[in-house]
């Protein structure tokens, strides 16, 4: 097939769209980066970046800088109760709105005291949501991950006007605590607009809500939950899920089992059977909000990136969502700080190649310092090296 040179009539057209390198650069850095390193070697080249994300770390900070809108600062509390400060987001008009639940619950927020696997919860998260009803947002995108909390999204929903109660009436304890003790929830006075707007939660797990591969099971003691603590919070989410069921008119065992419910310590599974929340593969939210195909549409080259590149990029991260929506016949190439794939792996998974962007005998500390100018070359030599073809 032809080539394209710098010389060439027909210059390709070339798509920048990567993750953030964590600690080294955010998506919108490597972006510009991959940018310019394009535009080195193909100087009239029509060159478009999109930052993306996962839906993870980082996603708020992408859509943003997509939407070219700021962050705005939202008064909330701590997994533990503590006065705190949030971020959250909407896109230009407003209808569009996101959140990272680590902003309301994350675990750096309360790593300098001891862990409290129990007690914490997620209101500081519904405290977020709160503020993007009440200026008027019509879908809410909520980033999962990071958290310090097991308490099922009953914090958040709390936020939110819902009780909690025992067979008393009397509001149960908060956190993870308080689950199996549960007899009703009451939502007269669920916010008026909760059931409005279209939820969409992203999730980078498939776990259900109970059991051994549930929140509770593997998560928890990330969290600092001992056996008993995780024995605990299994049955408390166990009760919740018979709750939630009789107050939905849901299946329980559904709740209990369905993949990605265990998300975030459970936060997923109160939403989906009150809010009728969508639970969706992170990359999929963030494709479907940015409009990923749009972008990646006519490309001749994509571009994108990550700090590692291994089997588990391959598997909902951004690397597999910009490889599923890139036009066919289009190259596309992996930037990354470390490649773990072999050449024969990278084909086989849909991938013209994988570059390292890391030098010889260079440090971590070298490479996160240098990481946008590392990032640049390597582009620069990918597309010095495809002097790439046209699509079809």
């Amino acid at each position: 097939m032809t080539s394209f040179t710098q010389d060439s009539e027909t210059p390709p057209r070339i798509a920048c769209v990567p993750d953030s390198f964590k600690g080294s650069a955010s998506a919108a850095e490597a972006a510009a980066a991959l940018a310019r390193g394009a535009e080195q070697v193909f100087a009239g080249a029509e060159v478009v970046t999109l930052p993306f994300a996962d839906g993870g770390e980082g996603t708020l900070e992408a859509l943003l800088d997509a939407w070219g809108q700021q962050a705005e600062e939202v008064a909330v509390v701590d997994a533990l109760g503590r006065p705190a400060t949030g971020l959250a987001g909407r896109s230009a008009d407003g209808r569009t709105a996101v959140l990272e639940a680590a902003q309301g619950n994350g675990l750096p927020q309360v790593s300098d005291v001891a862990a409290q696997p129990r007690r914490a919860d997620t209101r500081g998260v519904g405290m977020l949501a709160e503020h993007l009803l009440d200026s008027g947002a019509e879908e809410i995108l909520v980033c999962l991950g990071g958290s310090a909390t097991t308490d099922g999204g009953t914090g958040l929903l709390r936020a939110l006007g819902v009780q909690f109660l025992d067979a008393d009436g009397a509001e149960v304890a908060e956190g993870g605590q308080g689950l199996a003790a549960i007899a009703r929830v009451e939502t007269a006075g669920l916010h008026p607009r909760a059931r409005q707007v279209r939820w969409r939660l992203a999730v980078d797990v498939d776990n259900p809500l109970v059991g051994e591969r549930g929140a509770a099971a593997v998560f928890g003691p990330q969290k600092g939950a001992d056996a008993d603590d995780v024995a605990a919070l299994d049955a408390g989410l166990e009760r919740l899920a018979e709750v939630l069921a009789e107050t939905a008119g849901a299946d329980a065992a559904e709740l209990r089992e369905r993949p990605g419910l265990g998300a975030a310590g459970g936060i997923p599974v109160s939403l989906a059977a009150l809010l009728d929340a969508e639970v969706v593969p992170g990359s999929q939210m963030v494709a479907e909000a940015l409009d990923l195909s749009g972008t990646l549409a006519g490309a001749d080259v994509v571009l994108t990136g990550e700090g590692s590149l291994d089997s588990q990029s391959l598997g909902g991260k951004v690397v597999a969502a910009v490889r599923d929506h890139a036009p066919e016949g289009a190259a596309v190439v992996v930037v990354a700080g470390a490649v773990g794939l072999t050449a024969a792996e990278c084909r086989a998974a849909g991938l013209t190649a994988a570059l390292s962007i890391a030098p010889a005998a260079a440090s971590l500390e070298q490479l996160q310092e240098r990481a946008p100018e590392l990032i640049e070359q390597t582009a620069a030599q990918a597309c010095a090296l495809l002097g790439h073809r046209p699509r079809g």
